[in-house]
């Protein structure tokens, strides 16, 4: 018996599987499925992995996107060879009943590196978006850098938010036919939700300048980790009008250290983590950013928000050359003197709260799209052909 393609009533259409696995490929892919929606060549069916399993419908929802299939797969272990495997399964055994035209995925998570697998070895066209990400270190960030890599092998079109995104592709020898620069999808969700006047969260600081914070990097957890939240409070002690407004990852690993060190002074607020919407609004209202997150590294300069990156490197260098951005690492006295020199000096903060956007003008979702029916378009001719 052949395998029914689903959904039936949409069978002229081309089926494009969109895959979201965490709380961040929800928000960069949610533009991208809902312009799908909307031109009228394609029928997007939309699977979580349960990489991140309660977090990742609301972004979706704030574009009107909802999952079709959730695949919530058990995880025993909580390691990432288990979430691999089981992932690679999953998505297969949906590739086979869907026999979709394409299979588009966003970014450098596990459930990427799995589904850009998957869709290889069934020789399924993958979109990978966000494409060409590089440190040139293979375990920084980890698993990320070893996920893009994964990823670009596999696909056949890359969307590259920006033209060094391009040329590193360029650079590994992937053909330039096969990619695309689009901008970054997460600056279309940014100004999208941000111009919906989102409410600040109702435990943001009143101080006249807050800090908004996030850190989850696997490869800082324990020592260093533990360092940059010192560094934090550090300068939170050593100025009045400083307060910080922490979102806590779920990863206990993560959280743990932070509600231990930070969450007994009255000018800090650590919370737990909260929606997109809220996220934004915060966001809008800071002073500025102390992050180890890539999202924020491309969102935050678009609102004219300096950031100080707790990371030794960054694979989005185009926000630090705009002079938007700035390394410091983790050791707390880095952490201190870079947040206490930003906040001294108007003339520097100035210069990195102008808006910069090195990442995309708000239609890349649109691009991305429109590249995909390109690739569509020129497969079916060669097929005809052959």
């Amino acid at each position: 018996m052949s395998a029914t393609r689903e959904p039936t009533e949409a069978i002229a259409k081309r089926i494009c599987l969109c895959i979201v696995g965490t709380r961040p490929e929800a928000i960069k892919m949610a533009p991208v499925i809902a312009a799908l929606k909307n031109c009228g060549w394609a029928t997007p069916y939309v699977v979580t992995t349960g990489q991140h399993e309660d977090i990742v419908v609301a972004p979706l929802l704030l574009f009107n996107v909802r999952p079709n299939q959730n695949l919530s797969i058990e995880r025993e272990t909580g390691s990432l060879n288990e979430f691999f495997g089981k992932a690679i399964l999953a998505l297969d055994a949906v590739i086979e009943r869907m026999r979709p035209d394409c299979l588009v995925a966003q970014g450098d998570t596990t459930s990427v590196a799995a589904a850009s697998v998957a869709a290889f070895q069934r020789r399924v066209p993958f979109i990978h978006v966000e494409a060409g990400l590089r440190t040139g270190i293979i375990d920084e960030p980890f698993p990320e850098e070893m996920n893009r890599r994964i990823a670009s092998l596999c696909a056949s079109l890359h969307c590259a938010p920006t033209q060094l995104a391009y040329a590193n592709l360029v650079a590994e020898g992937i053909d330039k036919r096969n990619c695309v620069i689009t901008g970054n999808t997460v600056i279309d969700a940014l100004m999208h939700v941000a111009n919906t006047d989102p409410e600040t969260p109702a435990n943001f600081p009143a101080s006249p300048k807050v800090i908004l914070a996030t850190a989850h990097r696997r490869e800082n957890f324990g020592a260093p980790l533990e360092k940059s939240l010192k560094g934090l409070r550090m300068a939170i002690d050593a100025h009045p009008d400083l307060a910080l407004f922490f979102v806590a990852h779920p990863n206990p690993r993560a959280h743990r250290p932070v509600y231990r060190l930070l969450s007994d002074h009255p000018r800090i607020v650590v919370t737990e983590s909260i929606d997109y919407a809220s996220l934004v609004a915060a966001l809008k209202h800071s002073w500025a950013v102390v992050t180890d997150s890539g999202g924020l590294q491309e969102e935050a300069p678009a609102l004219g928000k300096p950031v100080l990156v707790l990371r030794d490197v960054t694979e989005r260098p185009e926000a630090v050359s705009a002079g938007a951005v700035r390394i410091v690492g983790l050791e707390s006295r880095d952490v201190f003197e870079a947040i206490s020199e930003l906040h001294e000096d108007n003339g520097l903060y100035a210069r990195m709260s102008v808006p910069v956007f090195p990442y995309g003008d708000g239609h890349a979702a649109k691009r991305v799209v429109a590249s995909i029916h390109r690739l569509l378009q020129k497969q079916q001719r060669d097929a005809a052909l052959n």
